[in-house]
C-alpha cells in the first residue's frame, strides 16, 4: 500500500488511501429474513427465548450458502429463407439452405453445437430453445422476450429481418457459415449490407464487427464469457464500509464516474455502526467459539504457517463473520474498506488483510482501501474469470519485469485449490494478520491497468516468476511482462492495478468495448 495524498491525518501508517449476486438463501429465505423471522416466532407461533434466537443466528452465520453468479440468458435464433424458382431470372440469393428439410438438417446442426457449447461454459448461461424465423414480424417479437440478447444463426432472409431481432438495448452475437456447414447468404453481405447499411459508415445499434463469429463457436463462447462478466458487473452494489472514496487527487471523482458508467450502487457503511457490530459480535459467546475453531483449522491447513499472534488470526476470523452479516443484510457479497489501517486496527484489535483475503476466497468480493478507480476492474476481471482476484500496488516496470504487491491476496487464486501462505503482520503497521501468499511459480496472469478517469485501460499477460520477500506488502510477486515494457510505461495511468490466474484479456477488452472505455491490450490479444 501507498499514502494517499489526499488524507494525510487518516492514519499514521504510509499505506491509507481516500478511501449483482442475490443474497445466500436457507431453504428460499435470505439470511437476514431468516434471522428476523426465526428470531419473532416458532412454528407454534410462540416466541423464542433469547437462547434460541441467538442459536439460530450462529445456525445462519455456519451454513452460509456458496455465492453465485446471475445467468446469461440468451435466444438463439435461425434466420433463413425458403426461395421459389422463376424462370429466366435470378430467384436465389446465395446460400445453402434452400428447402425446409435443409433448415431442419440445419435446426439440428445448430442445437448440437449449443449443447457442447453450453456444457464447455465455465459461467452461468443459459441458452433458450432455438428459434427459426422467416419475417421481420416474428423477428420483432422474438426481441422483446426475457432474455440478454440474440445469438442470430443468419443462413438467410432479408435485412430488416436481422435489424428487427438486434434489440441495441441487449448483447447481440451473430454467427456465420463457411466452411463449419452450409454455407450462409450473410457470410457474403454481412458487413456490407447489414452493419454498413450499403455506405462506408456502420450503422447498425447494437451490433460491431467484432460482434460477428464466423464458423467457430469457441469464438462465441469466449464473447458470451465477457458479456456473462459484464451483466454482473452493471449495477453491482458494493457496501462501502467508512464510504466510497478513490486513490490520489486523479481519484477524487471515481465513486461518482463508477455510478454513471458502471451502474454500481455504492452503500455507504459507516465506522459507527461497524464498531457496534465488533463489540457485539465479541459478547457472543458461541460465535467466538466457532472463530476460534475456524482459525484453528484455517492454520491447521497444509502449507499453512503462523509467523503473528495467533489471537491476531481469531479476531480476523470474527470480523469476516461481522462483515459476512453486513454483506448479508445489504443483500450483495461484495464490499470494500476505506481507511481500513487507521481506523479498523483499534475497534477489531487485528487488520482487515486476512478477513479480505477469506472472503475473496470464499468467493465474495473483498477489496482494501475503497479505491473505486480500480474496484470496477476488480469486479469485472472476477465476474469474466470466476476466480478471486489480487488487487494490488504495481512497481516501476523495467526490462520486461514488475513486482506486484499487497496484504490482502487471496489463496484460492484459480478459483479451486489453496496457494501457501505465510500469516505474518501487516507489513507497514508490523500488526495484525496478512497472508504472504506463494502464487505459483509459471502461471500465467492476466493484469489490468485502469485510468483515473476510466477512459482508458491498459492490460497485458504475464507469467509469475518469483515470491520475494522484499520489505513492502506481505503478498509480493516478480511477473514477466508479455509485451513492449516502454509502451507499457507510456499506456500505464492510475495508481493500483488488478490480477487474476489465466489470460482473459480478450474478454475484458471486447467488454470494454460495450460500455464505451478505450482498450490498450499490451500483449496484443486479437479478439478475431
Amino acid at each position: 500500500m501507498t499514502p494517499n495524498p489526499q488524507h494525510p491525518s487518516a492514519c499514521s501508517c504510509r499505506c491509507c488511501s481516500s478511501s449483482s449476486a442475490p443474497g445466500p438463501t436457507l431453504d428460499g429465505f435470505s439470511r437476514r429474513d431468516f434471522l428476523v423471522g426465526v428470531g419473532a416466532v416458532t412454528v407454534g407461533g410462540m416466541v423464542l427465548s433469547s437462547m434460541a434466537a441467538e442459536t439460530a443466528r450462529d445456525l445462519a452465520r455456519a451454513n452460509r450458502p456458496p455465492r453465485r453468479r446471475q445467468p446469461l440468458k440468451m435466444q438463439p435464433v435461425l434466420v433463413y429463407e425458403i426461395p421459389k424458382r422463376r424462370s429466366q431470372t435470378s430467384w436465389r440469393s446465395w446460400g445453402a439452405i434452400q428447402t425446409e428439410a435443409q433448415a431442419t438438417e440445419e435446426k439440428q446442426r445448430i442445437e448440437r453445437e449449443l449443447k457442447k457449447l453450453s456444457e464447455a461454459a465455465d459461467f452461468p448461461l443459459e441458452l433458450r430453445p432455438l428459434a427459426a424465423l422467416k419475417s421481420p414480424e416474428e423477428a420483432a417479437q422474438l426481441a422483446k422476450g426475457d432474455h440478454d440478447g440474440m445469438i442470430i444463426y443468419a443462413a438467410g432472409g432479408w435485412v430488416n429481418a436481422l435489424e428487427a431481432l438486434t434489440d441495441p438495448k441487449k448483447w447481440n452475437l451473430m454467427f456465420l457459415r463457411h466452411r463449419s456447414g452450409p454455407v450462409y447468404l450473410w457470410y457474403e453481405i454481412a458487413h456490407n449490407r447489414y452493419l454498413r447499411k450499403t455506405v462506408d459508415d456502420f450503422g447498425q445499434p447494437g451490433m460491431d464487427v467484432l460482434d460477428v463469429v464466423v464458423d467457430d463457436p469457441g469464438e462465441l463462447l469466449w464473447r458470451l464469457r465477457a458479456i456473462a462478466g459484464l451483466k454482473n458487473t452493471l449495477a453491482k452494489p458494493i457496501v462501502a464500509i467508512g464510504g466510497a472514496g478513490g486513490w490520489g487527487e486523479g481519484g477524487r471523482t471515481a465513486p461518482q464516474r463508477t455510478q454513471e458508467l458502471w451502474k454500481m450502487k455504492l452503500i455507504d457503511f459507516p465506522y459507527a455502526k461497524l464498531a457496534e457490530r465488533i463489540q457485539q459480535a465479541r459478547a457472543n459467546e458461541r460465535l467466538i467459539g466457532r472463530c476460534n475453531q475456524a482459525a484453528t483449522d484455517y492454520l491447521k491447513q497444509k502449507g499453512v504457517s503462523l509467523e503473528t499472534d495467533r489471537g491476531f488470526v481469531q479476531r480476523a476470523f470474527v470480523l469476516t463473520e461481522v462483515l459476512k452479516d453486513v454483506l448479508d443484510e445489504h443483500d450483495t457479497d461484495a464490499l470494500t474498506i476505506n481507511a481500513c489501517m487507521g481506523t479498523i486496527m483499534p475497534m477489531s484489535e487485528t487488520t482487515a488483510c486476512l478477513p479480505l483475503s477469506l472472503l475473496n476466497d470464499e468467493g465474495y468480493l473483498a477489496f482494501c482501501e475503497s479505491d473505486f478507480v480500480v474496484i470496477p476492474s476488480g469486479v469485472l476481471l472476477h465476474y469474466i474469470s470466476g476466480k478471486p482476484v489480487f488487487l494490488n500496488d504495481p512497481t516501476y516496470p523495467y526490462k520486461n519485469l514488475v513486482t506486484l504487491a499487497h496484504c490482502t491476496a487471496p489463496r484460492k487464486l484459480d478459483g479451486k485449490h489453496y496457494e501457501p501462505a505465510k500469516i505474518l503482520t501487516h507489513f507497514e503497521s508490523d500488526y495484525g494478520a496478512a497472508p504472504k501468499v506463494e502464487m505459483k511459480i509459471g502461471q500465467e496472469v492476466t493484469n489490468l491497468v485502469p485510468d483515473f478517469a476510466s477512459k482508458k485501460w491498459v492490460g497485458f499477460l504475464g507469467t509469475i516468476v518469483a515470491n520475494p520477500f522484499l520489505d513492502i506488502c506481505r503478498s509480493q510477486i516478480d511477473v514477466t511482462i508479455h509485451g513492449d515494457t516502454e509502451q507499457l510505461l507510456r499506456e500505464m495511468k492510475g495508481f493500483h492495478w488488478m490480477m487474476s490466474y489465466g489470460n482473459y484479456l480478450r474478454e475484458c477488452g471486447y467488454a470494454l468495448k460495450k460500455v464505451g472505455v478505450e482498450w490498450v491490450d499490451i500483449s496484443g490479444q486479437k479478439m478475431t
